[in-house]
């Protein structure tokens, strides 16, 4: 069987080695993976103009230079979100997606609650450079949880872009159209992993809502004690990649069963993969 082929897109903080790099080791063979630093830190400020579908080019680029016609989409917290628009764009490349907590998820069917968690978001606009990462991190967590402090001696040199690049995509996600039809329309297999920790006005919402768009194929999977800032690709590395690796042998599979009208059976149906109990435990809406 031929390896998977996979790119992977890191979230507004770390750079994409940092990030995913436990996860690649345990994939290790029959995984042919790349993971790729967001076109938003390339330079030291971002691009002019940039948005959303500067990083879909850049996935297209990636792809094209590994001359993968089709590969398999992962993308956490920001990447998450430009995976989206990806999917939106080329669904013709993807052979499944994955969504590690995206942080967002399009500008429609927004719950009250949701709309009143984004107008926080919102407001961390005017705060100092200081007094940013720390508002933007505790939004994303549960209250009450308690967040890692920061580790001693002076931050990496790349943190310094980080707040710029977090604003970038805040006012991205205000005017950025994100289609929903065609994300409905998206006919391969949609993973999604949620932290049992992380804000359910935030990651939970956006799990509910896309478990509507992509039913029926649409996997979710809870990691109780993991939040956006400790997220399972780099604490629960195994777990996770068994996830994907079930996953994407699930895409392998699906088209056979498109093809011959197959829904999904009990081994891959949505509450199979967490969404009942996660709706019990207020995981999500």
């Amino acid at each position: 069987m031929a390896p998977f082929r996979v790119i992977l897109l890191p979230g507004a903080v770390l750079p994409a080695d940092d990030a995913y790099g436990r996860l690649l080791e345990v994939l290790g063979s029959g995984v042919d993976a790349v993971a790729k630093d967001l076109e938003l830190y390339a330079e030291d400020n971002p691009p002019p103009g940039w948005n959303l579908d500067t990083e879909v080019d850049g996935v297209l680029r990636e792809a094209d230079a590994r001359r993968w016609d089709t590969f398999h989409l992962v993308g956490y917290s920001g990447g998450g979100a430009a995976a989206l628009a990806f999917t939106a764009k080329s669904p013709e490349r993807l052979q499944s997606l994955a969504l590690l907590e995206p942080a967002w998820a399009g500008n429609w069917d927004w719950s009250t609650a949701y709309a009143e968690h984004w107008e926080r978001y919102q407001l961390l606009e005017a705060l100092p450079p200081e007094q940013f990462m720390p508002a933007f991190m505790r939004l994303g967590v549960r209250p009450g949880v308690v967040l890692a402090p920061q580790e001693p001696g002076p931050p990496p040199p790349w943190m310094a872009k980080r707040p710029a690049g977090i604003r970038a995509f805040l006012r991205s996600f205000r005017d950025y159209d994100l289609g929903r039809s065609r994300l409905a329309a998206f006919s391969h297999p949609v993973f999604f992993a949620l932290g049992g920790l992380s804000h359910p006005d935030d990651y939970g919402d956006i799990a509910a809502r896309l478990s509507r768009v992509f039913f029926p194929d649409f996997h979710l999977e809870v990691f109780p004690h993991r939040h956006h800032f400790d997220p399972p690709h780099r604490i629960e590395p195994d777990r996770l990649a068994e996830g994907l690796r079930r996953h994407w042998a699930a895409a392998a599979e699906a088209p056979s069963s498109r093809a011959a009208g197959k829904q999904p059976d009990d081994e891959t149906s949505t509450a199979r993969y967490g969404t009942s109990s996660a709706i019990q435990d207020g995981l999500i809406p």
